[in-house]
C-alpha cells in the first residue's frame, strides 16, 4: 500500500508542535510494517535543508487567482535519512522562509502548497492508495481532489484527515476562493461554515475518513470544537480516535545522545539524579528538592497564563519545598511574566524562553515531575516522553492526557491527575506530587510502572493501516 502524507510540519525538518513529531514518526513505522509511506511538505529554509542533499524530481506550475501564475519545484531527500521518502515543495517567495507559520500571507502560502501537492500527484503515472492530510493547512486537498475540475481524475483516491488540533481551522475570506483552482460552484457549501471558508470543516466534510489523535479528544470535539461541534456530531460515523505514539528511536533514555547521562529502568534513580544535577547547576536550583518542569507553548490553550500564579502560590503555601523550571515560548506577556520571575524567585525557579531540543531532553531526563495543566490537549506527547524518562506527569483530565495517565491513587496508577485548569486545582495537584516524592519506595514503583509502558508507534501505525484498508 502506498500512503502519501501531506503536512506543514515534519520533525526534524521543521517543527512547531506535536504535528511535526507525529508526521516525522508515523510514516517510518508504516514503512516498517511493509508499506510505502511518503511525506510531502513545504521547503522552508531550515538547518535540515542545508545539511542534506536533494534531487529535483518535478517542476510545474498553476494559476492561483490574483496571485497569477505560480511556479513550483519538488525536491526529494537523497538517502532517506528519516526512514521514508521525503519530498519538499519549493515555491519561491512563499514557502522558502525560516519560520513555519506567522506570516501575513499564510493563507496564500498554504493554499499554494496544497495546490502544488495535488498538481504534482495528478502528474504521476500511477495513483497512490491513500492521501493522508494533517490539520487545516492541508485540509482543502480532499475538496480539490474531488471538486476542482482539473484534478477530478483523482477523486477515486481515498483521503484521510487527521486533526491534531481542532482549535485552529484555517479560515479564509470568500474573496480569496479564486485562489482555489476552478471548482463546481454547486459545491460551495462544502467550503463554508458560518459564512466563511473553513478549511478544517471542509476537510471533515470531504475526507473519506477523519481521525483524531486520541479517543477522548474525538468525544470532546462534539462539545468543544471552536464552533464545529455540530459538524463533528453529524460526521461521527466516519470519525475515529487513534492515540498517537512516540518514536522510541528518538525518545529513549538509554540511547538519547542529547542527555549527559543515559540510563534504563534498572539504574533510573542514579541516571535521573546525575541529569538533575546538571540542570540544577545550570539553573541555580536545589538538587535536594523535587524539580517540576513545564515544556511547551506559552499560550492559553496550555493554561500557561496560570503558571505565574501557580508557581508563586506553590512556593509560598508549600514553603518552597520544590523547584520549578520552564522551557517554552508563546504569548509575549506570558513570556515576560515568567522571565521576570527569574530574579524574584532565585533559587526556587528559573525559565528559558524559547525552544531548545537538547534542553528539553535533558529536562525530561533530570526532572522529577512534568506539569501539563492544559485547557485543551488533543493527545499530548510530552506526558508520554516524560513517562519514558521516569518523570511523573501532573496532568489535567482532558483529551489524550486522560487516555494516557492514571492517577497514582488508583489501581496501577503512575501519575497525578486533576480536573480543572484553575490555580487551586493545579496547586493541590502539586501538593499531592510532593507527598509522593516524600515516599521514595512508592515513587520508585510509580517510576518503574511508567517506564515499562509501551507508548511506541507500532500499535498506532497498525491502526492507521486498518483505516486505510477499510477505504
Amino acid at each position: 500500500m502506498e500512503i502519501i502524507h501531506i503536512s506543514a510540519e515534519c520533525y526534524p525538518v521543521a517543527k512547531a508542535g506535536g504535528l511535526g513529531d507525529v508526521v516525522g514518526a508515523l510514516p517510518k513505522y508504516q514503512n516498517q510494517l511493509g508499506h510505502i509511506s511518503k511525506v510531502v511538505m513545504p521547503m522552508y529554509k531550515t538547518k535540515f535543508l542545508n545539511a542534506h542533499s536533494f534531487d529535483v524530481v518535478h517542476k510545474g506550475g498553476f494559476h492561483m487567482g490574483a496571485a497569477g501564475f505560480i511556479d513550483y519545484t519538488v525536491i526529494k531527500e537523497r538517502v532517506n535519512t528519516l526512514g521514508f521518502d521525503l519530498y519538499l515543495i519549493d515555491i519561491y517567495g512563499l514557502l522558502d522562509r525560516e519560520a513555519v507559520y506567522g506570516y501575513d500571507d499564510d493563507v496564500e502560502r498554504f493554499v499554494a502548497f496544497q495546490i502544488a501537492a495535488v498538481d504534482w500527484i495528478s502528474r504521476w503515472n500511477h495513483r497512490p492508495d491513500v492521501v493522508h492530510v494533517h490539520d487545516h493547512h492541508t485540509a482543502l486537498i480532499p475538496f480539490m481532489m474531488k471538486h476542482c475540475y482539473v484534478y477530478q481524475h483523482l477523486n477515486t483516491i481515498p483521503t484521510v484527515l487527521t486533526i491534531h488540533n481542532g482549535q485552529y481551522q484555517g479560515w479564509i475570506g470568500w474573496d480569496k476562493t479564486n485562489f482555489i483552482p476552478a471548482w463546481d460552484p454547486w459545491k460551495a457549501g462544502l467550503l463554508e461554515w458560518e459564512n466563511t471558508v473553513n478549511s478544517l470543516a471542509c476537510g471533515v466534510k470531504c475526507a473519506s475518513k477523519v481521525t483524531t489523535v486520541s479517543h477522548s479528544y474525538l468525544q470532546e470535539l462534539k462539545h468543544m470544537a471552536n464552533g464545529l461541534e455540530k459538524l463533528f456530531e453529524y460526521e461521527k460515523g466516519k470519525c475515529i480516535g487513534i492515540l498517537n505514539g512516540i518514536d522510541d528511536a528518538v525518545w529513549n533514555p538509554s540511547t538519547d545522545t542529547y542527555i549527559d547521562y543515559r540510563y534504563g529502568i534498572e539504574d533510573a534513580d542514579e541516571g535521573k539524579l546525575n541529569n538533575k544535577k546538571i540542570l540544577c547547576d545550570q539553573f541555580n536550583l536545589d538538587i535536594n528538592k523535587p524539580l517540576i518542569i513545564f515544556i511547551g507553548r506559552l499560550v492559553h490553550e496550555k493554561a500557561a497564563d496560570l503558571l505565574p500564579a501557580v508557581i508563586g502560590d506553590s512556593i509560598y503555601h508549600l514553603q518552597g519545598q520544590m523547584n520549578f523550571l520552564i522551557l517554552g515560548s508563546g504569548e509575549t506577556w506570558i513570556e515576560g511574566q515568567l522571565a521576570s520571575m527569574n530574579h524574584q524567585l532565585t533559587g526556587y525557579y528559573n525559565s528559558r524562553i524559547g525552544y531548545n531540543e537538547q534542553l528539553s531532553h535533558q529536562m525530561y531526563a533530570g526532572a522529577d515531575f512534568l506539569l501539563m495543566p492544559s485547557r485543551v490537549e488533543p493527545c499530548g506527547l510530552n506526558q508520554m516522553y516524560s513517562m519514558r524518562y521516569g518523570t511523573v506527569p501532573i496532568v489535567r483530565s482532558t483529551g489524550g492526557l486522560k487516555d494516557t495517565v492514571i492517577d497514582y491513587g488508583d489501581k496501577n496508577g503512575y501519575g497525578v491527575r486533576f480536573n480543572d485548569a484553575s490555580v487551586g486545582d493545579i496547586t493541590h495537584a502539586i501538593y499531592r506530587a510532593l507527598q509522593l516524592y516524600k515516599h521514595p519506595k512508592q515513587l520508585d514503583k510509580v517510576r518503574t510502572t511508567m517506564m515499562e509502558i509501551d507508548n511506541s508507534w507500532e500499535k498506532s501505525a497498525g491502526e492507521y493501516i486498518e483505516v486505510y484498508k477499510q477505504l
